[in-house]
């Protein structure tokens, strides 16, 4: 019963429902169709309103249109009568030049007949002008009795002769004014040079002296059979000479480097006592240890002095080697240490590299400081020495140029050059070997005497002057200028020779008479 209840009571329930959703589906369909007829009334409208706007707009551009198009027709008409009155001044400006070209031609070819006229005027006068000269030249060759080829010559050699009468004017002015200002500056650089430098020179010999205790002592040198004094002489490639001089011995070697080391090894020999092979070999070798210290201490010492960095300590041992070696008597490494002061202080003076100009200076006679059994010169020797250890090329450059073996192409060059003169010219610097000497004044009378018009040529004041006597009847006052210039070159070039040569030629004529 229940049952039946619940299923009348659920199909009232689904009655009920469907009769209220019918009521309102029929409520929506009728608020449907009036808006889509509200809907389709106000497109109706629009559309309208549409068509009228769009046509009032047309007709606005339309009317916009019609403006544009006249303004371009203006414009288009206003630049076209702007170039058709720009055309028509050009067109004038051309008549006119056309014009004006037409009056130049006219002109020109007016001048050019004139030119023409006078061209052929001047030709037949200077056809007259030739006659008339012709004429006149005959004339003259018949008056004066001389070709014209002779006067020629005569006036060529007239004017060459005063020619060569003002050039030796204008050498001698210029070589006074050049030798006047070189000699100021040079004399004030040389000066101060000089001034700031003050070396002592001590002539070394080729022999050393050693001083005996008793003259019992040369028998213990000599040794029994002379063993003594052979391994001495042997080991250290010297001389020993004993003679009957009391208590003295004589080192004689020409390397100083050995007889420095006999001279200490006898020495230590002598004040021991025990002289027998054995302690000469271990004191020699001592010996040679220490002079090889003393020389690296002599190096060292002269680049300290000098102001000289960076050297390779294998060039400084051989400037130390230096310290033992002499040339004409004058000790090589003073006389290094000397030329390096003397450049660097002439470079700080000019303004020029004075780092350069010592080190180049200190190394410039390196090469003197290798045995003598070694092939080559010293200047060789020395710039081998200096690319072997990196050094620059100017001061390799200058090592080569010292003694001219090379053109110097450098400041720092010339200036070694002039602080090695200096050095060796001083006064008791280096002794001259007498033959040598007679055969440089020999040398330079044979140069002085083998020029044209040379009389007698001496050779005074030790060198250092040459005294020319000239024969007047060939040799003019302005042929002695080119005359001593020419001696002058010669000399330089071929002899060589400390500090300066003064010529002095001479042309004197003499009349004698007596009177009776």
């Amino acid at each position: 019963m229940e049952i039946l209840y619940l299923v009348i009571g659920a199909a009232v329930g689904a009655g009920v429902c469907w009769l209220v959703m019918f009521l309102i589906r029929r409520s929506q369909l009728k608020n449907g169709r009036s808006k889509v007829a509200s809907a389709e009334e106000e497109a109706r409208r629009i559309l309208e309103e549409g068509a009228k706007e769009a046509e009032t707009r047309k007709k606005d551009m339309v009317l916009e249109a019609k403006e544009e198009i006249l303004r371009l027709r203006n414009e288009a008409e206003r630049e076209l009568k702007d170039r058709r009155s720009e055309v028509s001044r050009q067109e004038r400006r051309i008549t006119q030049k056309e014009e004006n070209l037409d009056r130049k031609t006219e002109s020109l070819e007016k001048k050019n007949e004139q030119l023409d006229a006078k061209l052929k005027e001047n030709e037949l006068l200077r056809e007259k002008i030739e006659e008339t000269l012709a004429q006149h030249v005959t004339r003259l060759e018949e008056i004066s009795g001389y070709t014209a080829e002779q006067a020629k010559g005569e006036l060529v050699a007239k004017v060459e002769t005063e020619a060569r009468h003002e050039m030796a004017q204008k050498l001698d002015e210029l070589e006074t004014q050049f030798k006047e200002e070189a000699d100021e500056k040079a004399r004030n650089l040389l000066t101060l040079a000089i001034q700031r430098c003050a070396a002592d020179h001590v002539a070394e010999a080729t022999i050393s002296v050693v001083s005996l205790p008793s003259e019992e002592m040369k028998g213990r040198i000599i040794g029994r059979e002379g063993r003594n004094i052979q391994k001495l002489e042997t080991m250290t490639g010297v001389e020993l000479i004993i003679d009957d001089t009391p208590e003295v011995i004589t080192i004689s070697g020409f390397d100083p480097v050995r007889r420095e080391i006999a001279r200490l090894s006898l020495e230590r020999l002598i004040s021991d006592g025990r002289i027998h092979p054995a302690r000469i070999e271990e004191t020699v070798e001592k010996a040679k240890k220490e002079v090889e210290a003393v020389i690296k201490q002599a190096g060292e010492r002269a680049t300290y002095e000098t102001n000289v960095h960076g050297i390779h300590p294998e060039l400084v041992r051989l400037l130390g080697r230096l310290r033992y070696r002499t040339s004409y008597g004058q000790n090589v490494l003073k006389h290094s240490i000397e030329v390096s002061w003397l450049a660097g202080i002439m470079a700080d003076e000019l303004g020029v590299d004075g780092a350069a100009a010592r080190r180049a200076g200190l190394l410039h006679d390196i090469g003197k400081a290798f045995p003598q059994d070694m092939e080559g010169s010293h200047v060789e020797l020395g710039v081998n020495a200096a690319r072997k250890y990196k050094e620059s090329r100017e001061v390799i450059h200058a090592i080569e140029a010292h003694h001219n073996d090379v053109e110097p192409q450098t400041i720092v060059a010339i200036l070694v050059q002039a602080a090695d003169a200096v050095s060796a010219a001083r006064p008791g610097a280096r002794r001259e070997d007498m033959e040598n000497y007679i055969k440089r004044l020999e040398k330079l009378e044979e140069i002085a005497s083998g020029f044209s018009g040379v009389e007698k040529a001496y050779a005074i004041q030790a060198g250092r002057e040459i005294r020319v006597m000239v024969k007047p009847e060939q040799v003019s006052d302005d042929d002695m200028k080119l005359i001593a210039r020419e001696m002058a070159k010669k000399i330089e070039d071929e002899v060589k020779y400390p500090g300066q040569i003064k010529l002095n030629l001479i042309r004197e004529t003499r009349t004698v008479d007596y009177a009776r």
